[in-house]
């Protein structure tokens, strides 16, 4: 059994538990408890409305204390919050009552005087006991963090992290919550004497289980595991002339950085949202300058080597399963097993085609919600690229293609062939022998490859990790995907995917 694992922390004034409950907010999640103990006016409903407060990105949010109403629920941002107050509960058979036995999935809890019903709290759960500390000042507390269970991880990432904030010199910073993304990393913007930079939380991915080949789904489609390829593709980046964002301070060990806040002018614009041309345009040039030159394979990290890996056609199969793994499940779908094997037979053959194309560093998600725009710098440094961890070396048509069909808004079809032809043309302007016509059957392929690997993927946010939102960008791809298997090399395949695979519903 884990031991738990505690660190104590003094709470000076208000800020300070602010701070306090803002690196906790960043480390934990939905299906998390958190228990606080402490006598009256101790500050357990303080520091439950700063972590509220924070998640919600609203410092007016009116939280108040749960004693009468013994729980309070918010929809937040990134996951429902229960806010519970036990104090007036005489008898454990009362949460039942109230909501809190069984304790909901999906939510992260905040519960006040757990001792009520001590029996009734998780083994898995975090602890804060608050203490006076008149001697200090009048608001001063004194905060005793304990990790229990699972949980005990969290409170020793927790006690890294205000360390790493500590010795950067930003333990006093400003906390304000950043919206995430579909992995585990986490990210806030700290404010410092008018300065502001992003404190990335990138914890070690869990393995998961060995699936593919022996391998993790990550470790399979070569997926950053840690922190450490983002810190060697963003100096790579940087050394090639693209806006990657500085990195002033790094843990490695622990996956903590602070970096270059490029702030958060995208590359689109209205609503629906639609591309920006002249950001487009932009971010084109930023590929086909960079796949005109010939890149290292291995880069420098913390004294060592990083060897970017290769996208192989393994990692590329893999990616492709998850359609027929799980999109094809939610249409009611199933395959045949003859059908499954000409489908990976059809795809094994067309990407073989791809692999023996020139390779160059595949960013993969290269698209509108990573990229910022620099109005204040020139030519391709006015687009910031901020997010590069899984980058492989594979098909230069990759990156082309989720750019221009973006998964995540509607790029029409005459703005996607504009930009395409305005890459081939700079790559043939640098290269006159260029090969137009294969590059545009490679990008056929390539898409084919992103957008049925996307409906799988967003099948799974939505059934496995309780993400619903993705399912409505299914649509979108349905409709990228159609134009690339229009492309006659595609002919077979766009047979396949007609007698076997449904449209979105």
């Amino acid at each position: 059994m884990t031991e738990p694992v505690t660190f104590s922390v003094a709470l000076h004034n208000e800020t300070a538990t602010a701070q306090l409950m803002a690196d906790l907010a960043l480390l934990v999640g939905a299906g998390d408890v958190i228990t606080l103990t402490g006598d009256l006016g101790a500050g357990k409903t303080a520091a439950a409305r700063s972590l509220i407060r924070y998640l919600a990105a609203d410092d007016a949010l009116e939280v108040p204390s749960p004693t009468f109403t013994l729980v309070q629920g918010y929809e937040l941002p990134p996951f429902p919050v229960l806010h519970a107050d036990l104090y007036r509960v005489e008898d454990e058979s009362e949460l039942e009552e109230i909501g809190l036995s069984p304790l909901p999935d999906a939510t992260l809890v905040l519960i006040e005087w757990p001792e009520r019903a001590p029996s009734a709290m998780p083994q898995d759960r975090i602890d804060i006991a608050l203490t006076h500390r008149p001697a200090l000042g009048s608001t001063a507390r004194a905060a005793d963090v304990t990790g229990h269970g699972k949980c005990a991880a969290i409170v020793a990432r927790l006690q890294a992290l205000r360390e790493f904030l500590d010795a950067s010199g930003y333990m006093n910073a400003t906390r304000k919550r950043m919206p995430g993304d579909a992995s585990t990393r986490s990210y806030a913007r700290l404010l410092r004497d008018e300065a502001i930079v992003i404190l990335m939380n990138f914890p070690q991915r869990p393995d998961g289980a060995s699936l593919y080949n022996g391998k993790s789904y990550s470790a399979a489609v070569h997926l950053a595991e840690n922190v450490k390829p983002f810190v060697a593709i963003d100096e790579g980046l940087r050394a090639q002339g693209i806006s990657a964002p500085a990195i002033h301070h790094s843990d490695l060990d622990h996956g903590f950085l602070i970096t270059e806040d490029f702030g958060s002018d995208g590359v689109i614009e209205g609503e629906p949202p639609r591309p920006i041309p002249e950001r487009y345009e932009a971010a084109v040039d930023v590929l086909a300058m960079l796949h005109a030159k010939s890149l290292p394979e291995t880069l420098p990290l913390a004294g060592q080597g990083y060897d970017i890996p290769v996208f192989d056609i393994d990692a590329l199969l893999i990616e492709i399963g998850l359609m027929p793994e799980w999109y094809l499940p939610d249409r009611n779908a199933p395959l045949s097993e003859a059908a499954r094997a000409e489908f990976f037979a059809m795809w094994r053959w067309l990407l073989k085609k791809s692999l023996a194309a020139p390779k160059t560093w595949v960013i993969r998600d290269y698209h509108s919600p990573n990229l910022i725009w620099l109005g204040d710098r020139s030519g391709i440094e006015r687009v910031g690229v901020i997010d590069f961890q899984d980058t492989v070396l594979g098909p230069q048509s990759y990156d082309v293609v989720s750019l221009l069909q973006d998964a995540r808004i509607d790029v029409p079809e005459n703005i996607e062939l504009t930009l395409l032809s305005r890459y081939i043309k700079a790559r043939r302007a640098n290269d006159p022998g260029f090969d137009a016509a294969g590059f545009a059957e490679l990008y056929a392929i390539m898409s084919a490859q992103r957008n049925t690997r996307l409906l799988g993927t967003f099948a799974r946010l939505n059934r496995r990790d309780g993400k619903p939102h993705y399912l409505r960008h299914q649509p979108r791809i349905w409709t990228y995907l159609q134009r690339s298997l229009a492309h006659p090399t595609l002919g077979p395949l766009r047979d396949w995917y007609l007698a076997n695979v449904p449209p979105p519903g």
